[in-house]
């Protein structure tokens, strides 16, 4: 993975967005989107759906083309197929009887692209194992991924996009349908890959609240827009107010905060609120 003994690894930018604005048939999809993420660090893509998370990671992936601004990595003009971003897709069909172990899948990470069948070699195996051990998995490593529980496939995941040494981790909405232990675990995974390897993480999420104890900042979107910055200065009736453009609230409410969001209802739909609890001290 990623050599942390080079000097300023820690403090390398990994990817920047610099007013990323797109259009699809006649609609702004995302407008002038602006963020950074450094390696070593765990970044929170925030927002209900609808808001525009999906669409930020297309735009990464180079799946979309933005319409106006533009997507380094490295400093340098994002290539679309690249080894150096893994991404961890929200779901995946698996048959509960496909004959795939665990460790086969992340196999597939290091040449899942390329045609034929890989031969055996014991580098490989060792490799993998690696891998396995870094995201906690060698315990489940032989089991078929279709038996996997939710918080070990997405160990296995996980592993997949980092078999290939990446510098930028993505995952799509990876807590979804975690029990709460298995969240904080994965949570902590992350966050000990990140600053561990010196890999930029971004995990898109409805909820902050699991990602709060290891979360170094916070990429908040509402209605294609988006604020960034450590919790503390993003979280904020003012800020949060100009990004969704009306009016938002941030009460404290039992040594929690809510994050309490509307649509104007002058735009005839029908009234959405979007909650978020955020401990006291971060408003």
């Amino acid at each position: 993975m990623t050599d942390t003994s080079r000097p300023g690894v820690r403090d390398e930018e990994i990817l920047s967005l610099e007013g990323v604005s797109l259009w699809l048939s006649g609609r702004e999809i995302l407008h002038d989107v602006a963020f950074s993420l450094r390696a070593g660090e765990l970044t929170g893509l925030i927002g209900s759906n609808g808001a525009g998370k999906t669409t930020i990671f297309r735009v990464i992936l180079g799946l979309e083309t933005p319409s106006a601004g533009k997507v380094l990595f490295a400093g340098h003009p994002r290539q679309r197929r690249s080894k150096s971003i893994g991404y961890v897709p929200q779901s995946i069909g698996l048959d509960p009887d496909v004959p795939l172990r665990a460790r086969d899948l992340v196999a597939l990470g290091l040449d899942g692209d390329r045609f034929g069948i890989p031969l055996p070699s014991r580098s490989r195996r060792q490799l993998v194992d690696e891998v396995l051990e870094a995201v906690d998995a060698q315990g489940f490593a032989d089991a078929r991924v279709g038996k996997l529980s939710g918080g070990e496939l997405q160990r296995t995941l996980i592993a997949h996009a980092l078999i290939a040494k990446p510098r930028l981790l993505l995952l799509d909405e990876p807590l979804a349908s975690l029990d709460i232990r298995s969240e904080q675990e994965v949570v902590g995974l992350l966050a000990k890959i990140a600053k561990a390897h010196a890999i930029a993480v971004l995990i898109s999420a409805h909820e902050m609240n699991p990602l709060l104890p290891v979360m170094d900042r916070v990429v908040y979107v509402a209605s294609g827009r988006a604020a960034s910055g450590p919790t503390e200065e993003v979280v904020r009736e003012d800020v949060l107010s100009a990004l969704y453009g009306h009016h938002v609230d941030v009460l404290h409410v039992h040594d929690r905060i809510l994050v309490v969001a509307g649509k104007d209802e002058t735009h005839h739909t029908e009234l959405e609120r979007t909650r978020t609890v955020v401990p006291r001290g971060l408003g």
